[in-house]
């Protein structure tokens, strides 16, 4: 198929998505309305009930065939597209620039409990809010329908007062709210996802989302339990909470999962995140017995309303299993004298990633079981065999690994296990004419990425349209330091191997460095970077025959691989279960004149939906894996020596290699203020004109709301694009 027949299809699957979502969206709004429930729902299940799934397959089709559809759409519309994602079309620079969409993604709430808030999530903020108001609203008018979906609690509550019977409505749609923001929860979370890039979202830039449906989830259950032991206290009758009811709603396995929720919602208070990662990480894994008992709890009908998201979650979260079980081959590590270090390892040639990406890194010698996401700096066009990262000693991880690293003269191998990378489906810095990068610290490692692709257009020369005009827009990096040695930061914009310092002199970079806690006489630190005395050492590792060049779990295919995991295993699912219900539920429903426990068969719907998941997964990454073996085996095979010696290159009396820092070639681009922070508003406004500017930060959230407001005031020419992976 040719690049126009692909987008001709790509436009048709966005068009066929966008009709699906909206479809199921009204599924969620004619919920609490009474016509649905009384009319059009039972309808429904008179038509679609079968001996193989009863009413769930009608709850089935309603909640989780549309949202199952729309991620193989997904994964479609992301393979057809994937060589015209990697950057924008040269010839359309400033599109969009000021257009409706330009619009929607400028701040408009920049202080707040939520952070930076753009016109666009503002607008679904409120559409959601109003989506739960409107449940509550009908649930005056539905008593009598809540009373039938209980028929033991309808016997014996049938004397209540009205407003008994409106407390436990209430009671019983805040459960509804509380379903309808995990219907959403585990989207954010879900790494590898196929929605959230049609969405033009990234996981680490999503997170945030997660964090708001889970307090509100949260907020919505405790509320749920809070008023139905009120209203059991009223009408006295408590024992309801030890009941554990096989033929309908489960009291029992709800209050556990409660327990196991509110945990989970202690544990993510920042200070004890941030503090105690390690409670906060074995904390959240109680996510699993959570949703089984709240399976118990609900049965198997109101589960398959958060079942699409749980499921496309579980897919992904093994496929990560899989990934992380590989030993990543560690080439190299840059040792910096501001307490950094950058770790160069081997990738597949196959693997391709866009610039900031991120990626998940655990080091088993130090803990075997911390995961923490790192922004890659290296440019999967530039140095096709490898991948980096900087991590800054910071917080007691990133400190015992610097100190591992830079006091252990005789470490020649590290085990690192690996998982991603993870980054947006297509990059729009090329529309800008200039582009200027706001950092502080160590988040310059997503614009050194970003300056890469740059130096590559260079090497490459594409980076003109067809009428001439360069489309490489000019770069300005504004970056802040506390101390001079961080300038050593600004080295890390050359490859480990030194081959670029002849196209670096070719990019139209600019780079403004502020060090704030240091005036330029200001002691031994600032005098040796006057001078260059600071020292870059450079660490490369031997090669182990475990060790294995870093690669995608599903290989170059890996969106029609995740679109046929999703197919299969969804098959394997329904037929599984459709087997069991028509050949042992029904027949023992119909024979004994009972209903089958609730219980038992969530349970074994629960079982069949895991197997489902690893055995069509398993099978889809060995035959990939064996599919790219020869590949993997020659990229494994590469011994990387040491880079070719500069001018800017010398070794010590023992022998180990050093770098001056910053780099001559940097220095030419680099403007040095010390005792001073950047005036972000005057160096900002700079821009206002006919130039379409891009304005990117990853910093602190100070720097991140004073770049927001700056963006948000008027100025039309520059559009704000934060791609810090926090609010």
């Amino acid at each position: 198929m040719t690049m126009m027949g692909r987008m001709v299809v790509a436009r048709a699957i966005l068009v066929l998505v966008t009709l699906i979502f909206l479809g199921y969206m009204v599924t969620w709004i004619l919920l609490p309305m009474k016509q649905w429930l009384s009319l059009w729902l039972p309808t429904l299940l008179m038509k679609t009930t079968t001996n193989a799934f009863g009413t769930q397959g009608t709850f089935m089709l309603i909640y989780t065939a549309p949202i199952l559809l729309i991620a193989l759409l997904g994964c479609l519309y992301l393979h057809l597209t994937r060589n015209s994602r990697k950057v924008n079309h040269p010839d359309k620079i400033t599109k969009g620039i000021n257009g409706p969409m330009a619009i929607l993604r400028r701040p408009m709430l920049v202080r707040g409990p939520l952070g930076v808030i753009s016109a666009m999530e503002l607008i679904f903020i409120f559409f959601f809010i109003a989506l739960v108001l409107w449940i509550f609203v009908y649930a005056n008018i539905l008593v009598p329908v809540v009373g039938n979906m209980n028929a033991r609690q309808n016997s014996r509550h049938a004397d209540d007062k009205m407003w008994q019977q409106k407390l436990r409505s209430t009671a019983f749609y805040f459960s509804i709210a509380g379903n309808f923001c995990c219907a959403f929860l585990f989207f954010p979370v879900t790494r590898g996802s196929s929605i959230l890039p049609l969405l033009g979202l990234t996981s680490e830039g999503s997170v945030k989302y997660h964090t708001w449906l889970g307090h509100l989830a949260m907020f919505f259950f405790t509320m749920h339990s809070l008023l139905f032991v009120v209203y059991w206290a009223i009408v006295k009758d408590l024992k309801e909470m030890l009941i554990w009811d096989h033929n309908s709603n489960s009291n029992v396995p709800g209050e556990i999962g409660m327990v196991l929720g509110l945990v989970i919602w202690v544990t993510v208070h920042p200070r004890i995140r941030r503090k105690m990662f390690e409670l906060f990480y074995y904390a959240h894994q109680l996510y699993i017995p959570f949703m089984f008992f709240y399976m118990l709890h609900t049965g198997f009908y109101f589960i398959f309303m958060i079942f699409p998201g749980f499921y496309l979650f579980l897919i992904d979260r093994y496929l990560r299993f899989l990934q992380s079980r590989q030993k990543v081959r560690l080439v190299s590590a840059r040792i910096l004298p501001c307490e950094t270090v950058e770790l160069n390892f081997s990738k597949s040639l196959a693997l391709e990633y866009t610039t900031t990406s991120v990626v998940n890194i655990k080091v088993p010698s130090i803990s075997s079981m911390q995961w923490h996401p790192f922004s890659v700096n290296s440019n999967s066009n530039l140095e096709p065999d490898r991948i980096s990262v900087i991590i800054k000693r910071n917080g007691n991880w990133t400190r015992k690994l610097y100190d591992k690293l830079a006091s252990s003269a005789s470490l020649d191998r590290l085990e690192v296990s690996m998982e991603g990378p993870y980054g947006p489906a297509s990059v729009d810095f090329l529309r800008y004419e200039t582009l200027v990068m706001v950092v502080g610290g160590s988040g310059i490692s997503p614009m050194i990425s970003i300056i890469r692709e740059m130096m590559f257009r260079k090497a490459n020369n594409n980076n003109t349209n067809i009428s001439g005009v360069s489309t490489t827009p000019r770069l300005v990096l504004i970056c802040a330091f506390k101390h001079s040695a961080d300038l050593a930061l600004l080295d890390l914009i050359l490859p480990v191997n030194g081959k670029s310092l002849d196209i670096i002199s070719q990019v139209d970079l600019q780079i403004e460095a502020f060090v704030t806690r240091e005036d330029q006489a200001g002691g031994p630190a600032a005098a040796a970077a006057a001078a260059g005395e600071n020292n870059v050492k450079t660490i490369w590792f031997k090669h182990d025959p475990s060790d294995e060049a870093f690669s995608a779990t599903l290989g170059s295919h890996g969106w029609l691989w995740l679109g046929a995991i999703i197919l299969s295993s969804f098959a394997m699912f329904v037929i599984t279960a459709g087997l069991l219900g028509h050949y042992y539920i029904y027949p023992r429903d119909k024979n004994t004149g009972k209903i089958y426990s609730w219980t038992y068969r969530a349970s074994f719907n629960a079982l069949f939906a895991c197997v489902s998941v690893l055995t069509a997964a398993t099978l889809a990454v060995l035959f990939t894996k064996r599919r790219h073996a020869r590949q993997a085996g020659r990229v494994q095979s590469i011994e990387f020596g040491s880079p070719t010696i500069s001018s800017d290159c010398f070794h010590d009396a023992a022998g180990r290699e050093l770098e001056s820092l910053p780099d001559r070639s940097i220095l030419e681009n680099t403007k040095v203020h010390y005792g001073a922070r950047p005036n972000l508003e005057k160096m900002l406004l700079e821009f206002q004109g006919s130039t379409s500017t891009g304005v990117l930060v990853c910093g602190p959230a100070t720097m991140r709301r004073e770049v927001a407001r700056i963006c948000a005031s008027g100025v039309h020419n520059i559009q704000y694009e934060s791609i810090s992976y926090s609010s």
